[in-house]
């Protein structure tokens, strides 16, 4: 039986997506409420909202109750767009249209060790994702900016930066680590470095006329082709997991911009040991097939950082799936 639900597991990925997309986690209050009231909340019809509910009710997704009404769970209530800890981006964003044409052709991928992305739509990931499905762009931007914020005050607490003048955050996104280490270290100075898009969308704190902008350089570049600026710190997230040539060459760069005794603080989701096993080795799959990357084991992290002129120091988690790799910059 165990082995029948894993292969409808689309289903449950599809019925977290429908009740993203219909907002009804938004729509159901405190209080506990009917189906009816819930369809003409979100405009559905009662009876097939009724089977929605019931099928996310056996994975923990929402209550039903013996009465008939339907209740929020600790996981409903992440898809909650006004949740702190909201989940209903990532959520979105794992389950986007392309990820149905591409999951059914894992087996090539596997066989090929390729992305299929490129074979399907003719180009690179996302240079398709921006000029071809300009709505699931947007939903993977807003997916990372929430990401970002939730997890940027737990790096910022995770790291001692004390002595330290100025920090780097390379593929930084919208600024959200940056800005909270400024918060942490009123003394320091920041850069903030990603492609032109991005950077254009930075954290209004980060840009003139924000409390930070003061102690902020917004650097708009490709990273992979140069990194710009001499810093005390370097910061890398989540951006090692593309193919390895390109994260060789991102390295080579933040070694010859930092010089020897640099140190550069890489963190990133790992496939072993971690408590978010199932979650991290299901992404290590997908981003086979989009970019043809992986997610990284301590051994291959470890592995390719010191490749790179990298001396590893501390390993710690900086939650249950991100761990920061402490560096410096071999002499």
């Amino acid at each position: 039986m165990r082995l029948r639900e894993l292969v409808f597991g689309a289903a449950c990925a599809a019925a977290v997506r429908a009740a993203a997309r219909l907002g009804i986690a938004d729509a159901l209050g405190d209080a506990p409420m009917t189906v009816q009231s819930l369809a003409a909340a979100v405009h559905t019809e009662p009876g097939p909202l009724r089977r929605l509910l019931r099928a996310l009710s056996c994975y923990g997704v929402f209550a039903e109750r013996p009465d008939g009404t339907f209740a929020h769970t600790e996981m409903s209530r992440l898809l909650r767009e006004d949740d702190p800890d909201s989940l209903r981006a990532i959520a979105l964003w794992c389950t986007e249209p392309w990820t149905w044409d591409a999951w059914p052709r894992l087996d090539r991928a596997v066989r090929t060790g390729h992305n299929v992305v490129q074979d399907l739509y003719g180009k690179e990931f996302f240079a398709y994702l921006n000029e071809d499905a300009p709505e699931s762009a947007d939903v993977f931007n807003r997916a990372m900016t929430r990401s970002s914020e939730q997890s940027a005050r737990e790096v910022a607490a995770l790291l001692d930066l004390s002595g330290s003048d100025s920090v780097a955050d390379l593929g930084g996104g919208q600024g959200h680590v940056v800005a909270s280490l400024l918060d942490k270290y009123p003394a320091m100075l920041g850069y903030l470095l990603d492609l032109p898009r991005v950077v254009d969308n930075a954290l209004p704190r980060l840009r003139e006329g924000g409390d930070l902008a003061g102690r902020t350089r917004i650097v708009p570049g490709d990273i992979r082709e140069a990194v710009p600026v001499k810093a005390d710190v370097y910061i890398i997230k989540n951006i090692l997991e593309w193919d390895d040539e390109s994260t060789a060459r991102l390295l080579r760069n933040v070694v010859e911009a930092g010089g020897p005794g640099t140190r550069v603080v890489v963190i990133e989701n790992l496939v072993d040991d971690t408590p978010s096993m199932r979650f991290s080795t299901a992404m290590d799959l997908l981003l086979l097939l989009n970019v043809g990357g992986a997610k990284h084991t301590t051994a291959s992290m470890t592995g390719r950082l010191r490749a790179a002129g990298l001396e590893v120091g501390d390993i710690r988690p900086v939650n249950p799936f991100l761990h920061a790799f402490d560096c410096t910059v071999r002499g």
